[in-house]
């Protein structure tokens, strides 16, 4: 489970990105005032804009970023004061890679294993399942640097997954790739739901939202502006599709 409470979160800005937002302002305020649950077994998706403040929140979830207030329940755990505790129950998936290019796919998730010390048998039957999920054996032996976008996505995935965390965080995670590896990462999210894990997705592409939701929150200028179950969004929408609800929302 993910409880967040009257989140917010402030930017210092330098004197050249005051002079370039026209601002006297020394901080920029990014996230402001949030609140949400995000419960096991269910897919939460976060939507916004681009510069609505939705990677920052994600990022603060993951405990990449220290929020300015509020706080952060994660599986239990304050997220603000044991951020490492935090860690080993999340999985953060962005559309960016950030592979060591002299690596192989194979030496990156057991690196990532050890790292998270997840148990030699554990390990390998975690590995079997994501290579077979993601039908990676062709490639799990070649370097990083050589392998297409769709494959260093599969190999984020593994991951992203190979300490089998509850709660994971998928940030636009199919931006930019082919339709198979697409269809192989919202498998895999819905294998998360089914499995009971906490899912936070976030997407600019409405129909995998409208496939894969079961609530959602829309977040515009730093504050969220709908919160929700996608039932009652659907039922309740006044635009004649889903698109267009979203627009009309952040727009009014």
């Amino acid at each position: 489970m993910i409880k967040v409470s009257h989140l917010r979160k402030e930017f210092d800005l330098s004197r050249q990105q005051q002079k370039e937002l026209n601002t006297a302002d020394k901080k920029a305020l990014a996230v402001n005032d949030i609140s949400f649950e995000c419960h096991p077994g269910k897919v939460y998706s976060l939507l916004g804009p681009n510069g609505a403040g939705k990677t920052t929140t994600l990022r603060m979830l993951s405990t990449i970023l220290t929020p300015s207030a509020g706080s952060i329940e994660i599986a239990g755990i304050d997220a603000v004061k044991y951020p490492q505790e935090a860690r080993k129950k999340i999985g953060f998936l962005t559309g960016s890679t950030g592979l060591y290019a002299r690596l192989t796919p194979i030496e990156i998730i057991d690196y990532f294993a050890d790292l998270y010390q997840v148990p030699t048998k554990a390990r390998e039957e975690r590995k079997k399942y994501l290579f077979q999920l993601l039908n990676m054996e062709d490639f799990l032996q070649k370097r990083i640097g050589k392998l297409s976008t769709g494959m260093k996505q599969k190999v984020s995935i593994c991951r992203t997954m190979i300490h089998n965390p509850d709660v994971v965080i998928f940030d636009e995670p199919t931006s930019g790739l082919d339709v198979i590896t697409a269809e192989n990462i919202i498998k895999l999210i819905r294998d998360c739901k089914e499995q009971g894990k906490t899912v936070i997705f976030s997407s600019h592409i409405m129909s995998e939202v409208d496939l894969l939701c079961d609530d959602l929150a829309i977040i515009h200028k730093g504050s969220l502006k709908y919160q929700g179950s996608m039932t009652d969004f659907r039922q309740h929408m006044e635009a004649s599709n889903l698109t267009e609800e979203f627009i009309r929302i952040v727009q009014r």
